[in-house]
């Protein structure tokens, strides 16, 4: 019989049109406001002259105000992140044989996952099993598996 070069699952995965995970990325950065809003997901304490610093409008930084301190936004990393993420997403779709059908999903693995390890290096209410933060766990295996399968892909004949 015919041998595959990517598992099954995996080319289901990495199959799916391209067209998705822009969209993906774009539904995370606006969800992230969510996380502004509730005044979560924030990151450890900082100052106002920093905030100040990023140039981000007065409402923006007063809502960092929460229990007598200012909070880094990893909200707003995460989400302008991922905003940057589509657009590359977005660019390297449309170069002529640049990328191969499923790439973007892997690229998305890779985007999201390595934004995620930092952003979440920054947050303050991360769930933990032993000392490791199981959300960069996770992200880690997603880069992993991105680079996995765009090794694999090419490097299969």
């Amino acid at each position: 019989g015919r041998r595959r070069s990517v598992p099954r699952g995996a080319a289901r995965f990495f199959g799916m049109d391209d067209a998705a995970f822009p969209a993906v990325l774009i539904a995370q950065a606006i969800g992230r406001w969510g996380n502004f809003i509730n005044q979560e997901a924030h990151g450890g304490e900082t100052t106002r002259a920093f905030l100040e610093s990023l140039f981000l409008p007065n409402w923006l930084i007063e809502q960092m105000y929460i229990d007598g301190a200012y909070y880094h936004p990893t909200f707003l990393y995460e989400s302008v992140w991922a905003f940057v993420g589509v657009t590359v997403l977005l660019i390297l779709r449309r170069l002529p044989r640049f990328l191969q059908k499923g790439e973007v999903a892997a690229l998305y693995l890779i985007w999201y996952g390595a934004g995620r390890i930092v952003i979440e290096g920054m947050r303050t209410d991360s769930l933990y099993l032993g000392p490791l933060r199981i959300s960069q766990v996770v992200s880690s295996i997603l880069v992993v598996v991105g680079i996995g399968y765009i090794i694999r892909k090419r490097g299969a004949k």
